[in-house]
């Protein structure tokens, strides 16, 4: 008899930036990285794994289209796991590790454009596969990061941090909680979807030739990553989103500026993305703070604001005002936990009339969410 198990599994937005292999096929990064999870009800990966001695073939479907299971890192991820679930002796049906396996994958979110979609979709494999065989409890965030770099990081809930790591084995690579989700509730975050399309240029091989490329990177690795570290690790322990935000934009700004400096260069952000870049400093530079809210980018035009929640209306006004839409609806458009409409109505107009406004669609919707929890089950 089949055996089913589901779970999602969360993105993750690093703000300190994971750019650059020292080993390629265990997929060991040059320096360590921090991220932000994000909350499952809003952006999340949902995978069904069926286990059955009936399955003749391995199938992976991913968003209700079959893709190939021969790949090298699914293979890899799926070996680990059941070496791990057979040495501990947890499956409750032993048999079940040998026996074919059907999965069902699905993003509520746009796929290979920037958001995290891979580390999501390996980390929720990972997960529901340990869960199916009985060994959910396992540390897993190195099996994870052999599917996708990044996928280490979503295995946990809250603030994470991926460590580098110097063995050659890749045993010391893996991913720390530094604080959890409910550390400082008031840190929201508005992507603005600029591009659901697929990029043009697929992170792993913009990595990798920055690697063999970019002079930046290699300082960027050794002089910059290890303070930033240590700054942003004190920023959250201390709840100082002053030194948080301005982390979080310096270091996405790099992470472009490697981009720009591998040779031939990748291009990830668009005139949109940097529209968007010089409307929160214009935004910042009329607060009473210097930081009222803080921009990161990862390999994809798409913005990630991070703000406090007391100023998601006023931030979310401005940015409905620059960027208006007129072909979807108001609930199309701003997803996620519910618009404020009455402090979004209160801004005065004084405060909107500061921001010019921008051609109407640029932006395709705004995802309101929070920092939220790592893979959960769900059936």
């Amino acid at each position: 008899m089949s055996t089913s198990v589901t779970c999602v599994a969360p993105v993750n937005i690093a703000i300190i930036k994971y750019w650059g292999k020292r080993d390629d096929d265990l997929i060991l990064p040059i320096n360590d990285s921090i991220s932000v999870t994000l909350s499952t009800d809003h952006l999340r990966t949902r995978t069904t794994i069926t286990a059955g001695p009936e399955l003749s073939k391995n199938v992976l479907r991913l968003n209700g289209v079959e893709e190939s299971f021969d790949n090298p890192r699914i293979q890899r991820c799926l070996t680990e796991v059941r070496k791990r679930a057979k040495a501990s002796g947890k499956c409750p049906n032993p048999a079940m590790i040998d026996w074919n396996i059907h999965v069902e994958s699905e993003n509520n979110f746009p796929t290979a454009a920037g958001l995290a979609s891979s580390a999501a979709g390996y980390a929720c494999f990972v997960y529901t596969l340990a869960t199916l065989y009985g060994i959910e409890c396992e540390e897993l965030s190195g099996i994870a990061r052999m599917g996708s770099g990044s996928a280490c990081r979503s295995l946990y809930s809250g603030y994470v941090q991926w460590v580098r790591g110097d063995r050659s084995d890749g045993a010391d690579s893996i991913a720390v909680q530094l604080a959890p989700a409910s550390t400082w509730p008031e840190m929201h975050v508005l992507i603005l979807v600029v591009n659901d399309h697929k990029k043009a240029t697929a992170s792993t091989h913009g990595m990798a030739t920055s690697v063999k490329t970019s002079d930046l990177l290699k300082y960027r690795a050794t002089e910059c990553v290890p303070q930033r570290v240590q700054q942003l690790q004190k920023a959250i322990r201390e709840h100082d989103f002053e030194t948080f935000g301005r982390l979080a934009m310096r270091d996405s700004n790099q992470f472009h500026a490697v981009c720009l400096d591998t040779y031939p260069p990748c291009f990830y952000m668009n005139d949109v993305s940097r529209k968007i870049i010089q409307l929160v400093h214009k935004i910042n530079s009329f607060a009473s703070e210097s930081i009222k809210v803080a921009y990161s980018f990862d390999a994809g035009p798409n913005a990630c604001l991070f703000l406090l929640e007391k100023d998601v209306p006023e931030v979310s006004a401005i940015v409905a005002h620059v960027f208006p839409f007129n072909q979807c609806t108001e609930q199309e458009y701003y997803k996620g936990i519910p618009k404020d409409d009455a402090a979004m109505k209160a801004i005065p107009n004084d405060v909107l009339d500061k921001y010019s406004v921008d051609e109407p669609n640029a932006l395709r919707y705004i995802i309101h969410t929070k920092v939220g929890e790592g893979p959960q089950r769900v059936d």
